[in-house]
């Protein structure tokens, strides 16, 4: 399923009509039905219907839904908030159709009410809405917010913006239109959506992708396709041999969730290189890996660390590495490794120092950074990233040639060329120290088992964030979810994906 930005929604319906030859009228006519199908399912014709018809083509869109619901045998009181000269165009057209059928509409005055109403449809202001919501908008949503009906938005909830929010319908569910834009998977926009219902009104696929950049949204459709087959004939060898890079004396506990993560996720065999000083915890708690213990220096890396060429299949550094001047010199040197790694945590921290080696690898660069990181990476604010989740994180991984995963509410996976994968799986339960340890030792993993990057990538993160929910399902709550929680119900969730 694609995303679009509103924008290139606008252009695709450019595409539409002046490429492929659709007038803008027929686009309305097929929206409004295939809303007004989507309605129908679940409204039953005993409710108390209020539609609400605003200017622009959502209003237009109203119109068509109108008459399609009163065709259908549903008693529909239609409100319209402009006067009628301000109605223009393709709107304009179904609005007198809707009155050629024999239908009515009032005008939503002053005395405007929506107490009487068991079921609203917004159909306000649509994508092109800009700036503050002006009178008499501002009051009706309100209303509509603080009314007991069970809300359903057209395309997008009427006030939600790309690049601000304010007032907005708080929607039970969202119909939207051929292509879900991407305020459905950015905060605070998300929280105006309620559920998301794609309708197809009919536009091919070539309209979408001469009009927009990849934006996609990675489905469990996806990842049974593309998961890896564990062959009888396999032994640890088959499986990757990687090696997780980190911890200090103040966070010891980071790479060892990032190697428990690893080895559950199916890694043949996983070395965990650390300060020496920390050895004996490590080796404690995790059984299963091998150590490579390495120089100290108050508890962190001293330096430079053994590691043989081509030795490892994939290696991950940063988890609990700690922000010395010494641990830079360990993220460098790993930079300089001939295979693919994966960069996480404080060794994200020594990035801006170390652009020219990133740009000058030939093999695969994982980055997995919170806003917080990235806004560093970039030299902006964590506001700034997360009002621009995708281009921020495209223009970054055109840029420097690497893989990045934003991480947070639908983390997007972004692939050198730009393309990009939007996870939705997960709660904010992961929103814990730990988790993000959890999900580098997930994409160690499968980046040694997968043939493509971008697979593997999106796969882990979808993994992880379904490790989450499957924790609600058990008993636990997104207060007590712990990142061990996390690895321990990775079993689970790779037992519904198929692997025995």
């Amino acid at each position: 399923m694609r995303i679009v930005t509103n924008q290139e929604m606008y252009q695709v319906d450019d595409y539409m009509m002046n490429t492929i030859g659709m007038s803008e009228e027929s686009l309305m006519e097929n929206a409004g039905q295939a809303a007004a199908n989507a309605l129908s399912e679940r409204i039953e014709k005993h409710e108390n219907i209020g539609l609400l018809i605003g200017t622009g083509n959502n209003g237009g869109d109203g119109f068509v839904i109108a008459r399609a619901l009163k065709s259908k045998g549903y008693e529909v009181d239609v409100w319209v908030v402009p006067a009628r000269e301000k109605i223009k165009g393709a709107a304009k057209k179904a609005m007198i159709i809707y009155e050629n059928a024999g239908f009515t509409w009032q005008s939503a005055g002053d005395n405007f009410s929506v107490k009487k109403y068991t079921v609203l449809i917004d159909c306000l202001l649509g994508i092109g809405v800009k700036g503050s919501i002006k009178s008499p908008y501002d009051d009706i949503i309100k209303k509509i917010n603080d009314s007991k009906a069970y809300i359903y938005s057209i395309d997008v909830p009427s006030g939600v913006m790309e690049q601000k929010q304010e007032l907005t319908v708080r929607a039970d569910a969202t119909i939207t239109l051929q292509q879900p834009k991407i305020t459905a998977f950015t905060y605070p926009s998300k929280e105006s959506y309620g559920e998301l219902i794609v309708v197809d009104i009919g536009m091919p696929p070539l309209a979408i992708e001469k009009s927009s950049s990849f934006k996609e949204v990675w489905s469990t459709q996806h990842i049974k396709q593309s998961f890896p087959i564990r062959h009888a004939s396999s032994n640890k060898g088959t499986h990757g041999k990687g090696i997780v890079i980190g911890g200090s004396i103040q966070t010891p506990g980071a790479p060892m969730l990032t190697s428990k993560a690893a080895l559950t996720s199916g890694a043949g065999l996983l070395t965990l290189a650390l300060p020496s000083d920390i050895h004996a915890i490590a080796a404690g708690h995790m059984l299963e890996v091998m150590y490579k213990p390495c120089p100290s220096k108050d508890g962190f890396f001293a330096g430079e660390i053994p590691l043989e060429e081509a030795k490892y299949d994939a290696i991950a550094v940063g988890p609990g590495l700690g922000r010395t001047k010494e641990t830079k010199k360990v993220v460098e040197q790993v930079l300089y490794q001939p295979v693919s790694v994966v960069v996480d945590a404080d060794a994200l921290f020594h990035l801006p120092h170390l652009e020219t080696e990133v740009k000058e690898r030939e093999h695969a660069t994982i980055l997995t950074p919170h806003p917080g990181e990235m806004a560093r990476l970039v030299d902006t604010t964590i506001a700034e990233v997360e009002a621009n989740r995708f281009s921020i994180s495209r223009q970054y991984a055109v840029e420097n040639g690497v893989y990045l995963v934003l991480k947070g509410p639908n983390t997007i996976v972004t692939t050198p060329d730009g393309k990009q994968y939007v996870n939705t799986t997960g709660n904010a339960g992961l929103a814990k120290g730990g988790t993000g340890d959890t999900l580098t030792g997930i994409i160690l993993a499968f980046i040694m088992q997968h043939d493509s990057l971008q697979e593997a990538i999106s796969n882990a993160v979808y993994v992880h964030g379904k490790a989450a929910d499957v924790l609600l399902d058990q008993g636990h709550t997104m207060m007590d979810m712990l990142a061990s929680d996390v690895i321990s119900a990775l079993p689970a969730v790779l037992g519904q994906l198929g692997e025995k």
